[in-house]
């Protein structure tokens, strides 16, 4: 058994498995909300960018998009056309910039994520509302730990 197989202690073994376990849900809840929208998981991580940088007054442009979810512009060009067929976003002219265009999810599309995800975010802040000020930051400060130890993996590092 090497190192990073071992854990430091049982409880430490248990929050890793409720990670796991909690991954796992989050994981069969994308699927049927992705199911239920008849989208992919691009599609639906688009149309939530979009609805978010509409509420904060943002433009965003195909490019843009196609940053955001590290693909290529062809592939979001199809992305978009799929979208744009379903109704759930438009292609505009952008209001500064005459060469380009701006992408915007249409209100129904608000509307549907909304409902969609609406009953699960209020189950989430349910739960997260009955951490007291000593959890909820003892919580937050280890997701961002664990966020960092996830975003600094390297594929090509074979040291165990």
């Amino acid at each position: 058994m090497s190192a990073a197989d071992r854990v430091a202690s049982p409880l430490a073994a248990e929050v890793l498995s409720a990670m796991r376990a909690y991954r796992t849900a989050e994981a069969a809840m994308r699927r049927r909300t992705r199911e239920s929208m008849q989208m992919g998981e691009n599609d639906l991580t688009a149309l939530r960018y979009l609805l978010k940088a509409q509420g904060e007054g943002r433009v965003v442009t195909p490019g843009m998009l196609a940053d955001h979810l590290g693909m290529k512009s062809a592939s979001v060009t199809v992305m978009l056309d799929r979208l744009t067929t379903s109704g759930h976003l438009d292609r505009r002219p952008h209001p500064s910039d005459r060469r380009s265009l701006a992408v915007v999810a249409t209100p129904g599309s608000d509307d549907e994520v909304r409902a969609t995800l609406g009953r699960l975010h209020r189950r989430m802040i349910t739960v997260t509302s009955r951490l007291d000020e000593q959890q909820a930051e003892a919580v937050r400060t280890f997701l961002l730990a664990m966020t960092e130890a996830a975003s600094q993996v390297d594929t090509t590092d074979t040291a165990a």
